[in-house]
């Protein structure tokens, strides 16, 4: 089972539905995590919305923080929009996906940053 963890700022948003979406598409060969920089303490009500277009249950979730999760060696760490921000995370793999914060954006625009991100993690669960 590979680690994955997705980072972003408040773990409300992004690194939330990628999380979701690496459980829908990475089933048994993926232990998924998802935290914040500076986690807000709750998941946005369109990205529960959003998610639930797609049947999946995004209210479930909780917003964690970096703290929180678990201290281990990850084999991929992906930041989605924190940058500088992000502590060190122990990860055999890195990558930044830079992408705009969807949390203030239209049903439609939050929608396309959703979709964007269900592409990038479909890729790179194909290539693990």
């Amino acid at each position: 089972m590979k680690k994955i963890l997705f980072v972003c700022v408040e773990n409300s948003n992004r690194s939330q539905m990628a999380e979701a979406f690496a459980k829908i598409h990475g089933k048994d060969k993926v232990e998924v995590y998802s935290s914040g920089s500076r986690p807000s303490g709750k998941i946005n009500p369109k990205a529960i919305a959003a998610m639930k277009e797609l049947g999946y249950d995004l209210s479930s979730h909780s917003s964690k923080s970096l703290d929180e999760i678990p201290a281990i060696k990850y084999d991929y760490a992906i930041t989605m929009g924190c940058g500088d921000e992000c502590p060190f995370v122990i990860a055999e793999h890195r990558d930044d996906w830079k992408l705009d914060d969807p949390k203030n954006m239209e049903p439609a625009e939050f929608n396309k940053v959703r979709d964007e991100i269900e592409r990038r993690v479909k890729a790179l669960l194909k290539g693990l």
